[in-house]
């Protein structure tokens, strides 16, 4: 296995170029883990980590934009209130020691299902930003992941930054786990309320083949709260809705039975979290809450 280490984004845009097949390694938290167990051998290593331009991140009027390798710790502690479902899901993220290594860059180049930034994205509706010598591009989340552990990637480009727009109402995110932390996700959720657009955009992780959004929830939803006249009165949510809801939720899953939960289970769960997080959402909406994100509830 050789290892590269270019001093610049532009010395790394031609060695992925001239070496396709090379793995991107910044924080490694995932890549190590594979290569440790042998699940991946790859020809090159191409280190990131001299590249300063990937840890850094600017707030702009409307969009935040995260350079790919800044960690979930520095999201945790400074992004907040702009990306406060991201927030969240940074913080159910593993150890400490991991949160000051990973981010959410290296989440989306594996791609894995489980990963915890997933949910946060689909629901905040993120761009990720790619770039290779030949140019850059814009890829909507929502056509990012392909397939199990495949993004829309080409052999020669890298994740330069991730654009989420600021938080404009609550949002929440939560997983169900076998343990409180260090763990693989049995499955996770995200919600975000947009009440700007009167929107409601959703985010699923570990229940189907990819994070997927779940797209009939999401328009009943925003249906329900439009007709009812909800976004202007702010009044409680009646149980059928929330039930609705959460049920579409569940239906919107293709999971599997593996070693962590069962599809039956892996659905139930999403329901119950879909349902749950409506409740959180709204009553921080209904007391005038914008993009706080509120407290951490309903993590593994």
């Amino acid at each position: 296995m050789d290892f590269l280490r270019p001093a610049g984004w532009e010395e790394a845009l031609a060695a992925k170029a001239e070496h396709p097949a090379a793995v991107p390694i910044a924080g490694g938290t995932d890549v190590m883990v594979e290569i440790n167990f042998d699940h991946r051998r790859p020809e090159y290593l191409m280190d990131l980590n001299r590249i300063g331009l990937l840890q850094e991140w600017e707030i702009g009027e409307d969009v935040v934009r995260l350079g790919a390798s800044v960690p979930y710790t520095q999201i945790m502690e400074n992004l907040r209130t702009e990306l406060p479902g991201l927030a969240l899901a940074s913080h159910t993220v593993a150890s400490p020691q991991i949160r000051n290594r990973g981010s959410v860059g290296g989440n989306l180049g594996t791609a894995s299902p489980a990963g915890d930034a997933h949910p946060a994205l689909l629901a905040a509706g993120a761009q990720v930003e790619v770039e290779s010598v030949r140019g850059s591009r814009l890829i909507p989340i929502d056509a990012f992941f392909t397939g199990v552990k495949r993004n829309a990637l080409a052999p020669d480009e890298l994740i330069k930054a991730v654009h989420v727009a600021r938080a404009d109402g609550p949002q929440q995110f939560s997983k169900v786990g076998t343990r409180n932390a260090m763990v693989i996700a049995v499955c996770a959720f995200g919600l975000a309320l947009h009440p700007a657009t009167r929107t409601v955009r959703t985010g699923i992780g570990s229940a189907a083949p990819t994070p997927i959004r779940a797209k009939t929830a999401e328009e009943f939803l925003a249906a329900a709260l439009d007709e009812g006249g909800f976004w202007e009165s702010r009044k409680v949510i009646p149980p059928s809705i929330a039930r609705q809801f959460g049920d579409l939720a569940a239906a919107a899953c293709n999971p599997i039975d593996d070693v962590r939960g069962t599809a039956r289970y892996r659905r139930h769960a999403v329901g119950v979290l879909a349902r749950r997080q409506l409740l959180w959402t709204w009553e921080e909406y209904r007391a005038g809450g914008g993009g706080s994100g509120g407290p951490l509830r309903g993590a593994a």
